[in-house]
């Protein structure tokens, strides 16, 4: 008799919930693995682990009953992924792919080593003062943690010595080792999702992404961007995994100059918000691929069923309880999608929630989609 297969995803945030309703969607089970109790993947499952990679016994019982294991963040180190690598249970990405990532120096150096475009960096010690680097990457450049940076957590922009003692001390204290970044004056920021398997890449379209206060806000889907932009980056992307050996879904989020130079950001090896517009936008989301990529299944189509969509994300615009509080306004227009995450508390800025809407014209369902979220409260 045939078992139900299960996914195992390391964290319970709003990545994994979505990434579990497709896994539903395809007849598998979930296992969750997240530190507190009904986070908002765990609300979905009754396989929910409450408690971290750090705990061996816990973590052990989790990789049992999973046939396979994904993580919805980068920030898992990979002696742990190593772990459940050593029980047979295949994790998407691999310890060894994380390995090349999540240290942000470490990332640089491997895709410059393979030849792509990224910024100039260096690793920042002790014996570095501002002028020292000044003379490599000019006046004005970025200080970042090497690891646990996210959503501009862990970025720090320096244009004078203050600014450069100032970033140092933050930055160090979130985590030890820092880098220094070439400042990229961009026209826009791009992305590109990119699902692999061993027999299969697919690569959604590219796309334009807007930041509020460092987080990804809003999603422009296509990106409008010359033909030949689109072939550079879609390119690009796909190098990219590979000089990583990635496995599962990836999003790379890239810098667009003015001179039409295209310029690798960072890779996330996971589902990623500038693809939340693909679950509605195209025949198979991000999610549905990543899923498919684990299973090692066929991949499914990655073309946009409408001629343009636009995410924006929902954050926080209140301290308390994490329910839209005006439903009748967030659904007057009725082509919107609306998702909520089941987050039990909102504060100002923190993701709750995202909209969707497709149509023929960009420009105008971008607007629509402004008025409809300047209207949720959460």
């Amino acid at each position: 008799m045939n078992k139900r297969k299960c996914i195992g995803i390391l964290g319970g945030g709003q990545l994994a919930r979505m990434t579990a309703y497709q896994a539903y969607k395809l007849g598998f089970d979930v296992a969750i693995l997240e530190k507190e109790k009904k986070s908002p993947a765990g609300q979905l499952t009754k396989n929910e682990f409450v408690g971290w990679v750090d705990d061996k016994k816990l973590l052990k019982k989790f990789t049992e009953i999973c046939d396979v294991v994904t993580l919805e963040n980068e920030f898992i180190d990979a002696a742990d992924l190593n772990f459940i690598e050593d029980f047979g249970k295949p994790v998407f990405p691999s310890s060894a792919t994380i390995s090349l990532i999540q240290d942000k120096y470490i990332q640089k150096q491997t895709l410059n080593n393979h030849s792509l475009p990224v910024p100039k960096f260096t690793a920042v010690t002790g014996q570095h003062c501002y002028n020292d680097l000044k003379n490599v990457f000019g006046k004005k450049f970025l200080l970042k943690s090497r690891k646990m940076g996210y959503d501009g957590y862990g970025n720090y922009l320096v244009k004078n010595e203050n600014d450069f003692i100032e970033g140092t001390k933050k930055l160090s204290s979130r985590h030890s080792e820092i880098m220094a970044e070439e400042f990229i004056k961009f026209e826009k920021e791009l992305a590109v999702m990119l699902v692999r398997t061993a027999k299969e890449i697919v690569v959604y379209p590219v796309v334009e992404t807007i930041q509020k206060n460092h987080i990804c806000h809003t999603v422009l889907a296509p990106a409008s961007i010359q033909k030949k932009i689109e072939r550079m980056a879609k390119k690009i992307a796909v190098q990219a995994v590979k000089a990583v050996n990635g496995f599962g879904i990836f999003g790379i989020e890239m810098f667009l100059t003015k001179d039409g130079k295209v310029y690798i950001n960072e890779i996330a090896p996971r589902p990623h918000n500038s693809g939340h517009y693909t679950i509605e936008a195209c025949v198979a989301s991000q999610f549905e691929n990543h899923v498919r990529a684990a299973f090692n299944l066929p991949l499914g189509n990655a073309t946009l069923n409408k001629p343009a969509a636009v995410m924006i994300n929902l954050l926080g615009k209140k301290e308390g309880e994490g329910v839209v509080e005006n439903y009748s306004d967030a659904l007057k227009n009725s082509n919107v999608h609306l998702h909520i995450y089941g987050k039990a508390k909102s504060r100002m800025g923190r993701k709750m929630g995202h909209i969707t809407l497709l149509g023929k014209n960009l420009d105008k369902i971008y607007a629509d989609a402004k008025k409809i979220e300047k209207k949720i409260i959460i």
